[in-house]
């Protein structure tokens, strides 16, 4: 059987927020599978232990560049290691000067983005010079560009910790900025059920078909009672399916809204800042107390 360690236990807790003892009963349980327990964790505690895949935990910023006409767009997030730096000036700058260059340039990848120029500077050049001012390291995480098939709007939101670029066909500007802000706020993981991947669905079958079982619902009826979770899952996930943040009766979709509109959604890209990265955190009394420790031995 593996061993379950503090430092797993404690990496659960910081992804579910469940209590200690109910972490290491599903390490326990899941013979140390990380995904297994907090799959557990959720079968026992329900949406309380799925907030991991959101998570916000590394710094930096997202800067955008949207073109005069409203038909190109580029987003780019750039990492610090403190919220501090995320705040300076010349670091705030560098995120819109890539973003533009993105829209600009188009490169392939990050790699590409770094080797181009800026002022007659690369910016692999420009970015190490200024971790060298600032004395923070810095990276260039992922970028997107869009090519609109109708009308761009962009939106920016929390200190430029959440990003969102939005492609509306027909309907006017005002939609299209609304649809950006509800994005934000609604967090969808896609346009509609056709971009959720089948590991995510299936997750949430499972999870539903062993919390109605622990229930106590027939086996005739879990199949059933799955599909509808499923279902209800898909309609918080994806754009379409959400309900629409600013709608009046509480009621209406983004599904509905764009038809009454006349207008859709040719497609959308939304960035969290850290999205999916583990933070360090650290203890500074323990590190204080290693460093005295370690001045006594001299």
């Amino acid at each position: 059987m593996a061993e379950i360690t503090a430092s797993m236990v404690k990496e659960l807790r910081e992804k579910t927020d469940a209590p200690m003892m109910e972490c290491k009963k599903a390490l326990t349980e899941a013979a140390g599978d990380m995904d297994k327990a907090e799959e557990i964790l959720r079968v026992k505690l329900g949406n309380k232990a799925s907030k991991a895949a959101a998570r916000v935990t590394a710094e930096g910023i997202v800067g955008t560049f949207l073109a005069a006409g409203g038909k190109l767009a580029a987003m780019v997030e750039l990492n610090c290691e403190t919220d501090f730096v995320a705040k300076n000036d010349d670091f705030i700058a560098l995120a819109a000067q890539l973003a533009e260059l993105v829209a600009q340039k188009n490169p392939a990848d990050v790699a590409a983005l770094s080797a181009l120029e800026i002022g007659g500077q690369s910016v692999e050049a420009i970015r190490t010079a200024l971790v060298g001012k600032i004395g923070e390291n810095m990276s260039i995480r992922r970028f997107a560009r869009i090519e609109a098939q109708g009308q761009l709007a962009s939106y920016v939101h929390a200190g430029a910790k959440i990003g969102v670029l939005v492609d509306l066909v027909g309907g006017d500007e005002q939609l299209a900025k609304d649809l950006a802000m509800h994005i934000a706020a609604s967090k969808p993981k896609s346009l509609d059920s056709s971009g959720v991947s089948q590991e995510l669905i299936d997750a949430e079958r499972r999870i539903a078909i062993e919390k109605a079982r622990e229930a106590g619902k027939p086996d005739a009826m879990l199949e059933k009672i799955a599909e509808g979770t499923v279902q209800k899952f898909l309609k918080e996930v994806t754009l379409l399916g959400q309900v629409f943040v600013k709608a009046e009766d509480g009621k209406q979709t983004i599904e509905q809204l764009l038809k009454a509109r006349g207008a859709s959604v040719a497609g959308f890209v939304l960035y969290l800042v850290g999205e999916g990265i583990e933070k360090k955190v650290t203890d500074f009394a323990a590190e204080v107390a290693e460093q005295a420790a370690a001045a006594a031995k001299k």
